[in-house]
């Protein structure tokens, strides 16, 4: 099967993930079980916090697959993942100031479809589309692209992570998803790195769904 850029993994003849790369991830996500038991204490206290774990594995996927957007549009060097990671952390402070000078929980009647449709936006602007800019256009909307979902997205984390009566818990929860979510990455070998957005967007769907239904339950806790 030919390489192109959405998938370009010249090594693989064909749509799937090689065994050693299965038995490596079940490694990791092993290892990781293990170290959120012992510091994040039992799993019990965690079901509580479905939605930050789906919100976690959406929040890392997105960044891993950032880096490889990047890579493509400019080239495979240390500025440009630095350029990643440095983007990541300003969007993820941006949320936690917007939230913060507000001074009160943006409603998720705002966030949802701030946050959907700008998934929606880059999943429908592919990558050839932005490599005939100018490399200074290409940044700006190569970052604009990247990196809104990633706000929102830490908006929707905020507003549900102040409420947490037990913030070990969802903490550990939200950690164990972003590993999660970081070994969703490989989906790419099978899928091409645009369609992770599409999984992206269904692990945040879950989020939203659960997140309700545990809410649901509290409410009819507390009544």
């Amino acid at each position: 099967m030919p390489a192109v850029d959405d998938r370009p993994f010249l090594y693989l003849k064909e749509r799937t993930i090689p065994s050693l790369y299965l038995i490596i991830i079940a490694l990791i996500l092993g290892v990781s079980l293990i170290g959120i038991r012992v510091f994040g204490g039992p799993f019990k206290s965690m079901r509580g916090y479905g939605d930050l774990f789906f919100m976690g594995a959406a929040f890392l996927l997105l960044e891993t697959r950032s880096i490889t957007t990047f890579a493509l549009l400019f080239g495979t060097t240390w500025l440009v993942n630095a350029l990643v990671f440095t983007g990541v952390l300003l969007a993820v402070l941006a949320a936690i100031e917007v939230t913060q000078r507000i001074g009160r929980t943006i409603s998720r009647k705002i966030i949802l479809p701030a946050l959907f449709g700008s998934l929606a936006i880059a999943f429908l602007i592919p990558n050839a589309a932005l490599l005939g800019l100018p490399v200074p256009v290409r940044l700006v909307v190569a970052t604009v692209l990247a990196f809104a979902p990633i706000f929102f997205a830490n908006l929707l984390f905020t507003s549900r992570f102040k409420d947490a009566k037990n913030p070990t818990a969802a903490f550990a929860a939200n950690l164990f998803g972003a590993m999660v979510g970081g070994c969703l990455e490989y989906l790419s070998l099978i899928l091409g790195y645009q369609l992770l957005l599409v999984v992206a967007a269904l692990l945040y769907l879950a989020a939203v769904l659960v997140g309700q239904r545990l809410m649901s339950r509290e409410a009819s806790a507390v009544g």
